[in-house]
């Protein structure tokens, strides 16, 4: 599906006259519609840059709701995180409790580890809040305060303005990017790990910290998601539990990407088939963001079931009011 840039679109333009004139907010979404130059935009660059999308009363709010959920959590069951070996970390017999908390993990708020935080013993070598990866991946629906940012009105405009009829989110992380320790993410779509048929992902993601190169910023390949089909997808096995990919990563020049440096409170959305990454954060400063990912829920696309990330029975992803 190369090409073009797929996934919503009709009806993006909704909240617009037939010359393309914006009328009047008839609502408070509507206020918050992106404009067609911005729309433009993301869709010929494949991403967008919303400086001050985000109040500094949301961003401290967030911050302060991420470092009380750490506070809270006692690590007893200590699973870590990383992009690079994850098919290594959790398949197999001996990483089957590992497994299953990053599995049920669609239906919580749960807690992943750097590597780079424990010893040659495997104890974490660290306190506990200079040593998490990320928090997820349900805070979207369970924590209050980012249930409140991510289904509010200014979302459901912004995502509405791009085409979407029915924006359902399906995942959320709270990312931390620690100092000296913050792992890199390698090259990828995010259609590879949340698919559906036709793709509609969007990545929706803030940032909490000013995000440098310095400290681990995203760097994206621009119009890469005009060229690119899906072209890996990480999957469930129903049978063995296990969690594979595909296919083999496909190698491409890091020449291609520039990084995306943003002001706390800046929001980045991006395109599923957009290809993006972040290096190691290997300064003194923390890089925290809250990042989220919605498809498309109306007729006609469909949440593939071997998606890794499945709700438990009773559970089901909502839709934005």
């Amino acid at each position: 599906r190369g090409g073009s840039a797929p996934g919503p679109r009709s009806g993006a333009r909704a909240a617009r006259g037939k010359t393309g004139t914006r009328l009047l907010a008839t609502s408070t979404e509507d206020a918050f519609a992106l404009s067609e130059d911005q729309v433009a935009s993301y869709e010929s660059e494949g991403f967008l840059v919303l400086p001050g999308f985000a109040s500094e009363a949301e961003v401290a709010e967030m911050r302060e709701r991420g470092d009380a959920l750490v506070e809270g959590f006692d690590p007893k069951t200590i699973s870590i995180f990383s992009t690079k070996k994850q098919e290594k970390t959790m398949n197999g017999k001996s990483n089957f409790d590992s497994r299953q908390y990053f599995l049920d993990s669609a239906s919580d708020v749960s807690f992943f580890f750097e590597e780079g935080a424990f010893d040659a013993e495997g104890n974490l070598s660290r306190a506990k809040e200079k040593s998490i990866n990320k928090i997820g991946h349900a805070l979207h629906d369970l924590d209050p305060a980012f249930r409140a940012f991510s289904r509010s009105a200014k979302m459901a405009g912004m995502l509405h303005s791009l085409g979407y009829k029915k924006p359902t989110p399906v995942q959320s992380m709270y990312i931390f990017k620690q100092p000296r320790i913050g792992g890199e993410v390698v090259p990828h779509q995010d259609s590879t790990f949340l698919y559906t048929d036709p793709p509609s992902v969007i990545g929706i993601w803030l940032a909490l910290e000013d995000a440098t190169v310095e400290n681990g910023c995203l760097w994206g390949w621009r119009k890469s998601h005009r060229s690119k089909e899906v072209e890996r997808r990480m999957m469930l096995n129903g049978e063995s539990g296990e969690i594979y990919f595909d296919k083999d990563p496909v190698p491409h020049s890091l020449d291609e990407y520039e990084p995306i440096e943003a002001k706390a409170g800046t929001l980045v959305i991006f395109h599923g088939q957009f290809y993006h990454m972040s290096y190691e954060n290997k300064s003194s400063k923390s890089r925290h963001a809250y990042t989220f990912h919605v498809v498309e829920g109306s007729e006609g696309y469909e949440w593939a079931q071997d998606n890794w990330l499945r709700r438990k029975d009773g559970f089901p992803f909502e839709p934005l009011a």
